[in-house]
């Protein structure tokens, strides 16, 4: 897949265990190609964030998983039921990976697009108050 990158990014994918490196690049690969317009970028001293219209995801690497924080304020659908963490948040709720766990690549895609439909729309925020 072909899009932009920041080097900050790389360096941080590059200084994980090759496992991890896995994870985090396929993630990377999927949000970017949730639209063709995701920047990424770093927040928080070290952490690569993807954004378009406001946060969509954002990566950490664990002992033993690497967190996606998605930025949807809990209003985006998980038929999937991929979320493993942060059900009650109301900022960001976690899909956490282990080695040798597979990324159900189509939830966490569309999740992505959801919450990018939402950012353009003014982000989760502005949508949560006008329910």
């Amino acid at each position: 897949m072909d899009y932009s990158k920041d080097p900050r990014v790389d360096h941080y994918i590059e200084s994980l265990p090759a496992w991890q490196q896995a994870i985090c690049q396929q993630v990377r690969d999927l949000v970017h190609g949730a639209d063709p317009d995701v920047e990424e970028t770093i927040k928080r001293t070290i952490q690569p964030y993807f954004v378009l219209d406001g946060n969509i995801c954002a990566l950490l690497a664990a002992k033993d998983h690497v967190n996606v924080f998605l930025y949807d304020g809990g209003i985006v659908p998980d038929p999937h039921n991929i979320i493993t963490a942060g059900h009650d948040n109301k900022t960001a709720r976690t899909v956490a990976f282990r080695e040798g766990e597979t990324i159900n690549e189509q939830a966490l895609g569309e999740m992505f697009k959801a919450i990018i439909v939402n950012n353009r729309a003014g982000g989760w925020r502005k949508i949560k108050g006008g329910q």
